[in-house]
C-alpha cells in the first residue's frame, strides 16, 4: 500500500500539521479501503476557503474542509484520489469552541475529507450515521476520542 500526500500551505506554516502527520491520518482513513492513492491537502486562509466554498457549493462562508474528488477521464488509470482544502483558522476556532485538542480536530477533518473523496457523505441520517461511525473507528485506531461526544 502506497499513499502519497502533497501538502500545500497558502498560509504561514507555524503550528500546522506536517506532511508526515497528514500522511499518517490519510493512511488510517484509506487502510483497507484503497491500496494506492495520491492526494493533495492545501491549507488555506478563510478568504480562499470562502471563495472555493461559494464557487463550488454556493455557500458564502469559509468552512473547515472541502473535498474535490478527482474525476478520472475514461481510459486513464491513475491513483489520484483528489484534493482537500482545509481552512486552518476555522479548524482552530472549532477545536477551541468544542474544547478539543487542536491536532485531534485536524486529524478528524483530514479523515472526514478523505471519506468524502471515497464517496461517503452525510446528506441524510443513514449516510451521516455510517460516515460518523467510520470516522469514530478510524480515529480510535489513532487513539483519538470520539469527535462527536459533547464535552463541557
Amino acid at each position: 500500500m502506497t499513499y502519497f500526500v502533497d501538502r500545500q500551505c497558502q498560509i504561514a506554516d507555524e503550528g500546522l500539521p506536517s506532511e508526515e502527520q497528514l500522511t499518517t491520518w490519510v493512511t488510517a482513513a484509506l487502510k483497507g479501503r484503497l491500496e494506492d492513492a495520491e492526494l493533495s491537502i492545501r491549507i488555506v486562509d478563510p478568504e480562499e476557503s470562502q471563495t472555493l466554498n461559494h464557487q463550488y457549493r454556493g455557500k458564502d462562508s469559509s468552512t473547515n474542509v472541502l473535498s474535490f474528488p478527482f474525476e478520472m477521464p475514461e481510459g486513464i488509470e491513475l491513483d489520484l484520489l483528489g484534493d482537500l482544502v482545509i481552512c486552518a483558522e476555522v479548524v482552530a476556532r472549532e477545536a477551541e469552541e468544542q474544547n478539543k485538542p487542536l491536532f485531534n480536530h485536524w486529524c478528524h477533518m483530514v479523515v472526514h475529507g478523505v471519506l468524502h473523496l471515497l464517496g461517503f457523505d452525510h446528506i441524510n441520517n443513514a449516510e451521516a450515521e455510517e460516515m460518523e461511525q467510520l470516522e469514530r473507528d478510524i480515529l480510535a485506531s489513532l487513539e483519538i476520542p470520539d469527535p462527536y461526544l459533547i464535552t463541557e
